[in-house]
């Protein structure tokens, strides 16, 4: 009888065990190419009982989404058929040595002219989960956005989190009335506008109506005993937003497509740039609920605006509601009550087990302090009267200056990879504020003596630059000059670790000992609460010119905005490559 040796028997055993696995695990699919074509164009909407010529991606409010799998590449042609110069930005992509697709007009590349086009390419390596993309030029990203899902290279089987029976997404927007450039011009010039409804997925819901005639809303089916993953994004302009279904809650998996620890709530808060993914378990008696988005807003003194909520329905599949059916209404926190926010963000951390997760770094190399308030610039000559004079104008500011954007011909990225001595326009960003005061003293809010004396503020075209590899830690303070907003704050072209947040004044000597350095949240828009802090840190590894800026749409045009340059490394792996064949310059887009 012929014997196996152990050592052969486990070879044949394992030899076995390899084959059937990859009989019955799919391998991994091959990466792909995934092409659009954006039609950027005007098109006429009726919408509370007026017709308003609106800009679109391919007809669609909102655009078209964009699917594909981690290491994919992508390629998109955008055709401006539109009377704007405009650019696409593709939120949360790393864009790892690819800063010339960022679309950020004359920091990355020239704005694209009507009845011009051009063509993004960048890939999505290393990323899983909701990103979105929108225009970069004044307010036209409240009606040019869609959603970037990205899905893991094994499948949803590979999820670290059951897999759904379907993937939804959630856009939580604004309907506007009015021009959209209009509206960003009245903004920078003290001029104020509001939206005129709020939506999801585009629909107003039944609260909005034309002449008693009731505005559509969004409708979600559903099926007994099934989970749904909703991928939500907020591409409002104006609020961060509370979201609630009626009778349901919430498991948070995923941020800004980065993993989190579940988290089950029964409320998602969610500002201007955030993405999360949730999954909601139709677990209910079957029926109808309303799924209501609540723009919440810092309360008085604070200038108060209309409370425009907007309402879907999320509706169990078979179920035939006679006409005298209400509804199940959830109970939504007050929209001045922004300790909901405070707590929901606090709540998120990285989900330690992942593969993809990035450890911290310990050991800091740079550190900035960065105050986020508004100010005022004197309409003509360096003096002036303030305290809500017409004699200024209302700007937004970090450490006391706001962004200018460069009188250059040519985008500063260009400038920057050719070395050229013509941007001597840049101002360095200081590391701190230019004074300490009691930045959360909520007598700053209303105008009167107190604030007038820290009022008077500067414009420059703001900048820091940052040796390949340097690891940053800002703190973001939120202050209560002429208002007490948060601040949802993005950075391109990098994640970051959110260490910690806090209420008030931040105080290293106090607030340091908190930091979790563990599995702190990793994000691209980083929510600073109302009066009070945030402590990030990030690796400056990403060679290029990268924004800094506020995802509110009114902050970003009043110029609360910095440069982060990332200078080149020794090896073509950290350094900022040619310019893409054919990438144009100004004249010939």
């Amino acid at each position: 009888m012929k014997c196996w040796s152990l050592p052969g028997m486990s070879v044949a055993i394992t030899a076995a065990a390899v084959f059937f696995l990859n009989a019955i695990i799919p391998p991994a699919a091959m990466a792909a190419v995934v092409e659009h074509t954006f039609v950027v164009s005007q098109v006429k909407m009726s919408h509370l009982c007026n017709e308003t010529l609106v800009t679109l991606v391919n007809g669609q409010f909102p655009g078209p989404a964009i699917e594909v799998t981690e290491g994919d590449s992508v390629t998109v042609h955008v055709v401006n058929k539109s009377p704007y110069n405009l650019t696409i930005h593709w939120h949360g992509v790393k864009q790892r040595l690819n800063c010339w697709a960022d679309g950020v007009p004359m920091i990355t590349q020239c704005p694209i002219q009507p009845n011009h086009d051009f063509t993004y390419r960048f890939n999505v390596a290393g990323q899983e989960g909701t990103l979105w993309w929108h225009a970069h030029v004044a307010f036209l990203r409240a009606t040019v956005h869609g959603a970037i899902v990205i899905r893991p290279r094994r499948g949803a089987s590979s999820y670290p989190f059951p897999k759904p029976h379907k993937e939804i997404p959630i856009i939580i927007g604004e309907w506007w009335q009015m021009d959209l450039a209009q509206a960003d011009w009245g903004i920078a010039h003290g001029v104020d506008v509001y939206f005129s409804a709020s939506t999801i997925n585009g629909k107003l819901g039944d609260l909005y109506n034309c002449s008693g005639s009731i505005e559509d809303g969004y409708m979600l089916d559903v099926e007994p005993g099934k989970t749904y993953l909703l991928r939500i994004i907020n591409a409002a302009l104006f609020a961060e937003y509370y979201l609630k279904i009626a009778g349901h809650k919430f498991t948070v998996v995923a941020a800004d497509a980065n993993y989190v620890s579940p988290y089950t709530t029964d409320v998602i808060a969610i500002a201007p740039g955030e993405t999360m993914d949730a999954l909601v378990v139709a677990d209910a008696a079957p029926g109808r609920y309303y799924l209501v988005a609540l723009p919440n807003q810092s309360p008085k003194p604070d200038p108060q605006s209309p409370v425009l909520i907007t309402r879907g329905m999320v509706q169990y599949r078979g179920v035939q509601a006679p006409p005298s059916d209400i509804p199940v209404l959830p109970e939504m926190p007050d929209q001045d009550d922004l300790r909901a926010s405070f707590h929901f963000h606090r709540n998120l951390t990285s989900l330690l087990r992942h593969r993809q997760r990035t450890p911290v770094p310990t050991q800091v190399d740079e550190r900035l302090f960065i105050t986020l308030g508004l100010g005022t610039i004197c309409r003509r000559g360096q003096s002036c009267k303030r305290s809500q004079s017409n004699e200024t104008i209302t700007v937004a500011t970090m450490n006391n200056i706001s962004f200018e954007h460069p009188s250059v011909a040519t985008p500063l990225l260009e400038l920057h990879y050719h070395n050229t001595n013509r941007m001597g326009m840049l101002q360095a960003l200081p590391d701190k504020a230019p004074s300490v005061f009691n930045y959360t003293d909520p007598a700053l809010i209303p105008p009167g003596p107190k604030e007038a004396k820290l009022e008077p503020t500067s414009k420059a075209t703001l900048a820091r630059r940052f040796r390949q590899g340097t690891v940053v830690e800002v703190v973001f303070q939120g202050t209560a000059l002429l208002q007490s907003e948060s601040n949802p704050m993005h950075l391109h072209g990098h994640d970051v670790f959110v260490l910690a947040q806090g209420e008030g004044n931040y105080d290293a000597a106090r607030d340091v000992a908190r930091y979790n350095l563990v599995n702190p949240a990793i994000r691209n828009t980083v929510h600073v609460p109302r009066l009070g802090w945030v402590a990030i840190r990030f690796v400056a590894d990403n060679p290029g010119i990268w924004y800094m800026h506020c995802h509110f749409g009114f902050h970003l045009s009043m110029g609360m905005v910095a440069l982060f340059i990332v200078e080149d490394g020794l090896t073509a792996g950290t350094s900022l490559p040619a310019p893409p064949a054919g990438f144009p310059s100004c004249g010939h887009i």
